[in-house]
This record gives structure tokens, C-alpha cells and sequence, in this order.
């Protein structure tokens, strides 16, 4: 444990300051979470002071970007309820999960087939675009078992069409007819990446739809722990095709998440224990995203090219037209 002092010193300390960046006026200006800032930070610090430590930080920064991230994942559970789901309905539920499938398989026709892209850059892009972003992201590492650098260039993908998504679905709100507010709200809370892009989209427009999006939204969090099992059989079960013989790795963090989720739902526990959870839980998630970026060269997302940003426009364009398709005819079929 001597060994990890060092490193989550390091990681800590830059996790403070992106916490406290995020409550900049700057920062709320551009819609920059506190995530996002984390791994920024930490690219800035890896690519500059960090590899004069790195020899002695290497296990703390290790153990917040593995253990911390998994306990991270499953103190999320605390942030969802069953009586959201009752809330929104069938329809919000139909929605996004016929939205997270096909956003999958259009994401990795498109990166492995068409594009060429590395294939763990296009799972973890596909999960962050078909889930909850950054936190998808960050969970699905372990699975795939991918490379910092390639952590970096999902996340940046997710960063960079999500904030376009907080602008443009109020614009489209405006001029596009068909969806009643309860069904904008579900098409934002079924097709933008983040849970804070959600929210800022949502809020930009009015505060019922807002809160429709951001419950939606919630609810395709919670398909993350079924998603991230299936997707470990899959690649075990590929892994076996090929003639790689490993065990089949239970990602029992998704498994415990979903349980942290329903004992929360029965409302056992004092409402500020929660929130003092929840907030915990940003603190480990922001260390794990830290320790991802001071882990990532510069140079290894550069060698990553231009196709990775290409694979996230056509997504986007997925999103936004696609997701507007799927209310539209989900609306109709629930009216």
C-alpha cells in the first residue's frame, strides 16, 4: 500500500483541482463536467511533470484506474431508482433500448467494418454513445481490457459531439414538429451521450422536459450492467473462435451496480448517506478518469488519426436522426 501512496497523491491532488475547476464560471460556460476536466487535467499533467514520477506513482495511479473504478461504478447504482422507470413508462424504456442496440452495431458496422478502426476504440466508443458517455466508457475498460490511449479517444469523441448535442436539440425543438414535450424529453434522454449533456439540453428548453430527459437517460444507465456481461461473453466467446483459450471474466462490478440500484430503490438509507455516496462516487470516478489521462500519451491518440472523429460524426448523425425517427414512431404507437 506504501507503494500506491505516491500515485494516489498525485491523482487526488489533480482530481481537487478539476473538481474545483468545475464550479468555474468558465467551465459552466462551455458545459465541462467535472469528468472531463479530470481527464484533461490528467493529459496535461502525463504529457508534462508526470514521467518524472512515474516510476514510483505507477502502482497508485494503477490501483485509481482499476479498483477505484470499479468501486466507482457500483456506488453509480445509488444515483437510480425502480420508481423512475414507473415514472416514464414503457415507451421511455422501449425507447432506449432499441436505441442502445442499434446504436451498438451501427457504431461497430461502421468502425470495424467500413472504417478499419481498432476494435477496442470502436467498443468503447460504442458503448459510450449507446450508454452514459464518459462512465460507460470508463466501465467497459476492464472488459474490452484496452489501452489508456485508447480510453482518451473515445472519451474525447464523446466530449466533443455531446457538447454539439447540448446546443443543437433546443434549435431543434424549435423548428422540428411531431414530438410532444414528454417525447423530446425521451428522444434527448435516449440519444445524447452524457448525463450532464442531457440535463443541459433539457434545461435549455424547459424544466419538464428536462427532467423527462434526464430519467430516460437513467434508465439507459441502468442497461449498462446487462450490456457490459453480454459484451464480456462475446469477446470471451470470440476469444475461443480464435483459438485463445482464457476463462470467461464475470464483470461482477455491472452485476453489483444493478444491485446497488435496486436496495436503493427501497430507500433503506438516510437520504444524505445517498447523497453523500453519490458524491463519493463522482470523487472515484474523477480520480480513475485522472489516472486514465496521466496514463495516455499524446502521441498514441494522435496515431489514432482521423478515422475515430469521422466514426463519431456518423454516429452522432445516427443519433440525432435516428433517435428522432424512433420517438417519432414510438409516440404514435403510445398515444
Amino acid at each position: 500500500m506504501k507503494k500506491s501512496l505516491l500515485g494516489l497523491a498525485i491523482v487526488g491532488v489533480i482530481t481537487l483541482i478539476a473538481k474545483a475547476l468545475s464550479f468555474s464560471t468558465l467551465a459552466n460556460q462551455l458545459h465541462l463536467g467535472a469528468l472531463t476536466l479530470a481527464i484533461l487535467l490528467g493529459l496535461l499533467v502525463g504529457n508534462t511533470l508526470y514521467p518524472k514520477w512515474q516510476q514510483q506513482a505507477h502502482a497508485g495511479v494503477t490501483f485509481a484506474k482499476g479498483r477505484l473504478l470499479r468501486i466507482g461504478i457500483v456506488l453509480y447504482g445509488f444515483q437510480i431508482t425502480f420508481q423512475d422507470i414507473a415514472q416514464v413508462g414503457a415507451n421511455a424504456i422501449i425507447s432506449d433500448a432499441i436505441m442502445l442496440i442499434c446504436t451498438f452495431f451501427i457504431t461497430c458496422t461502421l468502425g470495424i467494418y467500413l472504417l478499419k478502426i481498432d476494435k477496442q476504440i470502436v467498443y468503447l466508443t460504442a458503448s459510450g454513445c449507446s450508454i452514459c458517455g464518459a462512465a460507460a466508457i470508463l466501465a467497459t475498460e476492464p472488459v474490452v481490457k484496452a489501452d489508456s490511449h485508447k480510453v482518451s479517444v473515445a472519451v474525447a469523441l464523446i466530449v466533443i459531439f455531446g457538447t454539439i448535442s447540448m446546443f443543437l436539440y433546443p434549435i431543434l425543438y424549435q423548428y422540428i414538429q411531431g414530438l410532444s414535450d414528454n417525447q423530446f424529453g425521451i428522444y434527448i434522454g435516449s440519444s445524447v451521450h452524457e448525463v450532464a449533456q442531457v440535463y443541459a439540453a433539457g434545461k435549455n428548453i424547459n424544466p419538464e422536459v428536462a427532467n423527462i430527459a434526464v430519467i430516460t437517460k437513467m434508465l439507459r444507465v441502468m442497461m449498462l450492467a446487462p450490456f457490459l456481461i453480454v459484451l464480456s461473453y462475446y469477446l470471451h466467446k470470440q476469444q475461443a473462435q480464435t483459438g485463445e483459450k482464457s476463462p470467461f471474466n464475470m464483470p461482477w462490478f455491472a452485476l453489483y451496480f444493478i444491485l446497488v440500484a435496486v436496495f436503493n430503490s427501497f430507500q433503506l438509507l438516510p437520504a444524505q448517506l445517498v447523497q453523500f455516496l453519490i458524491q463519493l462516487d463522482g470523487i472515484l470516478l474523477m480520480m480513475a478518469m485522472t489516472a486514465l489521462g496521466l496514463t495516455t500519451h499524446i502521441s498514441a491518440i494522435k496515431q489514432a488519426g482521423i478515422k475515430p472523429l469521422i466514426l463519431g460524426f456518423l454516429v452522432f448523425l445516427w443519433l440525432v436522426i435516428g433517435g428522432f425517427v424512433v420517438n417519432f414512431v414510438m409516440q404514435n404507437l403510445f398515444m
